[in-house]
């Protein structure tokens, strides 16, 4: 059942409302009118229906549907519901393409998949954390644990650039030509490109969690 014009315009509030502190960026402009106007185009071609016959039964302009198609404007929401009356669809049918473009990956404690992960040292154990299939960078959090068979080694080499959180015991980790001592809470973030890796424990077993992000058409 779709639901009233008044709840959406609520939902869509909220929304506006919730932002994170991040300075990343909002999602590439007009993805979603984009979005909208190819799946308002596919159901009205499904239907065997003109430009203009939608525009009619939708009581809008022809010009508008037009640009409604092509993503160039934002429609009002009594606008879309109009052209789902029209299409004989529920409003939630014309925002599917876009809420099939999201991607989640959600994994229980203790439940990461352990993985041998390109130059893997005995005593390294990997666990990833999360997936995700889309998107114009690969993000691979991974938690790692160093048990008494780990061996320094500090010629890990990669692209894009990496996060390193400690959880537990106390690590020397070289980065480059510099060394730094972390301790349970402490963070470091590099350029993943330089040769880095643990150099030295005060310990064993720790653990941290690393998190490697790079473009995901990188040679």
């Amino acid at each position: 059942m779709a639901k009233p014009v008044n709840d959406i315009e609520a939902a869509a509030a909220e929304i506006v409302e919730l932002r994170t502190m991040s300075s990343a960026p909002t999602t590439e402009a007009r993805t979603l009118e984009r979005a909208l106007g190819a799946q308002i185009r596919l159901l009205r071609r499904r239907q065997d229906l003109s430009v203009s016959d939608l525009a009619t039964a939708a009581s809008i302009s022809l010009g508008m549907l037009s640009k409604i198609e092509n993503g160039q404007i934002s429609p009002s929401l009594t606008t879309v519901q109009s052209l789902a009356h029209a299409l004989s669809v529920p409003i939630s049918s014309l925002f599917e393409s876009v809420e099939e473009r999201q991607d989640c990956s959600f994994v229980p404690a203790g439940r990461g998949v352990s993985i041998e992960r390109r130059g893997t040292k005995a005593g390294h154990k990997y666990q990833l954390l999360g997936h995700l299939s889309r998107g114009d960078v690969v993000v691979e959090p991974y938690l790692i644990t160093l048990n008494e068979e780990a061996t320094p080694h500090t010629s890990f080499s990669h692209a894009g650039v990496e996060l390193i959180h400690m959880i537990k015991g106390e690590i020397k980790y070289r980065h480059g030509s510099e060394t730094y001592h972390l301790r349970p809470g402490d963070t470091m973030m590099f350029d993943s490109g330089a040769l880095h890796g643990p150099e030295a424990f005060m310990g064993l077993p720790l653990q941290y969690l690393s998190i490697i992000v790079y473009p995901r058409n990188h040679g």
